[in-house]
């Protein structure tokens, strides 16, 4: 019995270690609330932290991300969509709950649909007819999300059964909806371009993180055209530092919602961790500066 308590106290000892804490404080700063993140090493925390913040429609108007060993500390400043700090005591215990328990999500309710995920050329007029397609075939869209870009296109769609309202299960009727949907989404008869849909068997990945891995897995950013040049407003630069085993990346460009969430997600996508980082923004200008090293390595 002695043995077993021990065992029960390393147990929640062990839990206490590998639990995020999270410090949310009102009074260091007179223009953002600070939520400060304290957590052991692990791959996609600071997603997870920057993905909860993002959810709740939330400003970062700065963070600094440090690792020591195995351990790391993010602090973010962070404001509502109006720029004020945060006062809802809801929201606040909100934040520190979520991060804490490793939330994962949207607040989307998933369960009783079939979720489809699709990827092809982008054109005008393409979703009017997806979902013209999926009338037809007597679908209920619940839910979409699509994302556009480089001439490529990627969603997400949450469907049921327009009779009955029960999740489509038959897999002749799947494979009939995901031909009829490849068939629109296909562009020219390149096999670069060549469209791809599937069920997801993910119904616990985040919306928008599925979105970041579909277009990645696309290699949309492969796909621009000799027409579309990089903004002039986005810098964009990668140095070496070689004898510390970091790639240094510098990002200049407008400010914009999401914008610490879209930058984490590529990278991560990319198998790369962020050892150390500083984000500023400044009116609607945002820079950021991130020390890398490839996740695989270090996670092992």
């Amino acid at each position: 019995m002695a043995m077993k308590g021990y065992l029960d106290e390393y147990e929640k000892l062990v839990i206490r270690m590998n639990t995020p804490r999270v410090v949310i404080d009102n009074g260091v700063c007179s223009s953002a609330t600070i939520v400060k993140v304290d957590s052991p090493r692990g791959h996609g925390i600071l997603l997870e932290a920057v993905q909860i913040l993002t959810d709740l429609n939330l400003s970062i108007k700065k963070a600094y991300i440090s690792s020591d060993g195995r351990w790391n500390m993010d602090v973010f400043h962070v404001t509502d969509i109006n720029g004020n700090k945060l006062n809802d005591q809801s929201v606040l215990k909100y934040i520190e709950q979520s991060i804490e328990t490793v939330y994962y999500g949207e607040n989307i309710e998933v369960n009783g649909l079939t979720a489809l995920e699709l990827t092809g050329t982008d054109r005008i007029g393409l979703l009017s007819e997806m979902f013209a397609v999926l009338s037809d075939l007597n679908c209920d869209v619940v839910d979409a999300k699509l994302w556009t870009h480089n001439g490529r296109v990627a969603s997400m769609i949450y469907l049921k059964d327009c009779s009955s309202g029960s999740p489509i299960l038959d897999s002749h009727r799947i494979s009939k909806i995901e031909g009829r949907l490849k068939n629109v989404l296909n562009g020219d008869n390149d096999v670069k371009s060549a469209a791809k849909t599937c069920v997801s068997v993910d119904m616990m990945t985040h919306i928008e993180r599925r979105l970041h891995q579909l277009m990645f897995e696309d290699r949309d950013y492969e796909k621009r055209s000799k027409k579309q040049e990089r903004s002039p407003m986005v810098v964009v630069t990668v140095q070496n530092w070689a004898e510390r085993g970091y790639s240094v990346v510098n990002v200049h460009c407008r400010d914009r919602t999401k914008l610490l969430f879209d930058v984490v997600c590529t990278l991560t996508d990319m198998e790369y961790a962020v050892f150390h980082a500083t984000i500023n923004t400044s009116e609607d200008q945002a820079h950021l500066v991130c020390f890398l090293n490839r996740s695989f390595a270090i996670f092992l």
